[in-house]
């Protein structure tokens, strides 16, 4: 177990509250500062969400949970969010070294927005709980990427686009094999980033599921086409695949990261359900086409919200899965045109709602989508019974969600 020294877990405690209050305006002046200072680190994060402000939010949640553990006793287990972080820190190609230039800005930050507040004691006690942080998130992903096989210093690998599938107008399929090697091994429901250089000059990564079960020779990542709404830019990465990604493209992709994953024990035999919307579909795909593979006769339920079956993505593939297993069941809600979709049920109109559906309560739970929608789907699943610790959830992008899953 980490901990601090007495003296400064007593310093902690008594300035928890301020630091909380003052934390997402700290990560405010820490990301500006630290990238002026080093402009590299540019290309390591995402620009969109450091302009809605959500990557801010998510490291001024984490830190601040994190040092609420060390001085509270009966508090939540923080490490499945910091093992959740190293996942996203490893497929982003994260370096050890990068914790102290994050560090020393970090700590500039806290004296800029705390003032006279932050004496040398203060400080110490802060710089202590950022470096059990950080040495916590290093070991952690240097396992990973022991793991994996990667050299963190040189963590990505060529894959070409071997085909193209259009899912949808705005969603595509890219099936993508190494130029060298085979492809790493990864568990159903993991995750890969793609780096790409955009026009403007800037090296971009974004983060997408390996939409199919393990198959050795390439994998599929299933990529919808980000449209900027209410004033909000288009997406940079999933335009430029968009675009570009056909076959024969190069492209730098990541180790396969993610530990929302579906248990690959043999003698796993719980019933799965399956909650998703939107693009959210895509680990599904994997946990559905691995499952129809290696436990065709496992109970499957499926529920997934979209605009409309046109919108559906990997709706054939799924329906061929679904029709291969013994106990699988699908229920679909579409928000427009839901009378006429062709689904192996009828689909519902409307938003999704699990209050009127039969879930087993002993159900192993994986979701996927945006934040509003899991947090409700959640709720309704608890009221039936559902275990919280059966509820899995998978965030694209920072997670806002991870320290307190209302």
């Amino acid at each position: 177990m980490l901990k601090l020294h007495p003296e400064n877990e007593a310093i902690v405690a008594a300035t928890a509250g301020v630091v909380a209050e003052n934390a997402e305006a700290i990560t405010k002046v820490f990301y500006p500062d630290m990238f002026e200072a080093h402009p590299e680190l540019l290309n390591v994060f995402n620009h969109a969400n450091q302009a809605i402000g959500e990557q801010q939010k998510a490291l001024a949640a984490s830190v601040v949970a994190f040092a609420v553990q060390l001085i509270t006793p009966d508090a939540p287990d923080f490490t499945p969010v910091m093992q959740r972080i190293a996942h996203k820190h490893v497929s982003l190609g994260i370096k050890a070294s990068q914790y102290t230039i994050v560090g020393k800005y970090l700590m500039a930050a806290i004296g800029k927005v705390l003032g006279d507040a932050v004496t040398p004691e203060v400080a110490a006690a802060w710089d202590e709980v950022y470096w059990l942080f950080a040495t916590a998130l290093i070991a952690e992903e240097a396992k990973l990427y022991a793991n994996g096989g990667t050299d963190p210093e040189e963590p990505w690998r060529e894959y070409r686009v071997v085909e193209r599938f259009e899912e949808s107008d705005e969603v595509f399929s890219l099936l993508l094999a190494p130029l060298e090697g085979n492809v790493p091994s990864h568990r159903t429901g993991q995750y890969v980033a793609i780096e790409v250089d955009l026009p403007n000059g800037m090296r971009q990564p974004r983060q997408y599921t390996i939409s199919s079960g393990p198959r050795g020779d390439s994998l599929r990542v299933t990529i919808k086409r980000v449209r900027g709404v209410n004033g909000t830019p288009d997406g940079q990465v999933s335009g430029w695949l968009h675009e570009n990604a056909t076959p024969g493209t190069v492209l730098r992709v990541s180790q396969p990261a993610g530990d929302v994953v579906l248990d690959d024990r043999a003698d796993a035999d719980s019933p799965i359900v399956l909650v998703s919307a939107g693009i959210g579909i895509t680990p599904v795909a994997a946990i559905l086409e691995d499952l129809s593979r290696r436990q065709p006769d496992r109970t499957v339920r499926l529920f997934h919200a979209d605009k409309s079956h046109a919108d559906h993505a990997l709706y054939d593939s799924l329906r061929r899965q679904v029709l291969a297993m013994s106990d699988a069941r699908a229920q679909n809600w579409y928000e427009k045109d839901a009378d006429v979709a062709p689904t192996l049920h009828p689909a519902k109109s409307g938003f999704m709602n699990l209050s009127d559906v039969e879930v087993p309560g002993d159900a192993q739970v994986f979701m996927c989508g945006p934040l509003p929608f899991m947090q409700i789907a959640r709720k309704s699943l608890i009221e039936q019974g559902v275990p919280t610790e059966n509820i899995h959830y998978e965030v694209f992008g920072p997670d806002l969600w991870a320290q307190n899953p209302q």
